[in-house]
């Protein structure tokens, strides 16, 4: 099987609740946004379920409490402690699964929202009637004060080249190597944006949606590392 790239979006905050638009704001994740990824995690992650933890050879998460926190709750069970705590849980309460590492990247934090941080939609097509601007599309358009999508083309460009590299291509030298998948966990408009640069897409053509809480999953087409593909279904295999 190809090695995978599982992307995960932070649980519910006050703010995804409620439609607006979070960049910078470090926000908790809400109570029911804690017991979900808890689900999430209890639905997915295992030997015999879609994130297989002794397959995961590395982890990026965002700079954001909210995605940190979401990454705690999936109980992947990594054997170093993370770079945001100062210990390690005691291995009777999570028990040692993988070896991946966990790196913080400022290269999936969330679109830098400028003007538009802390509004919904709703107000920022207001916003914009009123300056007699036409309506926005993030993909194509940006944020004022913020990032345009070329900004967000460059840095997710990069760290896409770096899985694939480092990570994924030792995979298709060494078929028989199990060890491979890649964890990333992040926000709904970066993840989104990453899905389509991962298929090498215009971020214009964007129609994929990624809900709170929701879990993606890239790979390969006839396993070849030049054939980039999303998985549909999430493709659940049982070993």
């Amino acid at each position: 099987m190809a090695p995978r790239c599982f992307i995960v979006r932070h649980g519910e905050t006050e703010w995804s609740l409620n439609g607006r638009h979070t960049g910078s704001t470090d926000l908790p994740l809400t109570a029911n946004g804690e017991k979900r990824i808890k689900a999430t995690g209890k639905a997915l992650v295992g030997n015999d379920r879609l994130i297989v933890p002794k397959n995961l050879v590395h982890v990026f998460v965002s700079p954001r409490t909210r995605a940190q926190r979401t990454l705690e709750l999936l109980e992947i069970g990594c054997r170093e402690r993370y770079p945001w705590t100062e210990a390690r849980k005691r291995e009777e309460e999570e028990p040692i699964r993988t070896e991946a590492q966990v790196q913080i990247t400022e290269a999936i934090r969330e679109w830098d929202y400028g003007d538009y941080e802390g509004l919904t939609s709703a107000q920022i097509r207001s916003i914009r009637a009123e300056k007699g601007e036409g309506p926005w599309n993030i993909w194509t358009d940006g944020c004022p004060g913020g990032e345009s999508p070329e900004d967000v083309v460059r840095r997710l460009d990069a760290l896409i080249a770096e899985i694939k590299e480092k990570y994924h291509r030792p995979c298709f030298e060494h078929p028989d190597s199990p060890k491979g998948d890649v964890l990333v966990v992040a926000h709904g408009h970066i993840l989104r944006a990453f899905a389509m640069r991962w298929a090498s897409k215009p971020l214009e053509q964007t129609t994929l949606i990624l809900e709170a809480g929701g879990v993606g999953t890239l790979s390969y087409e006839h396993h070849n590392i030049d054939e980039p593909a999303v998985i549909l279904g999430g493709q659940f295999v049982v070993e």
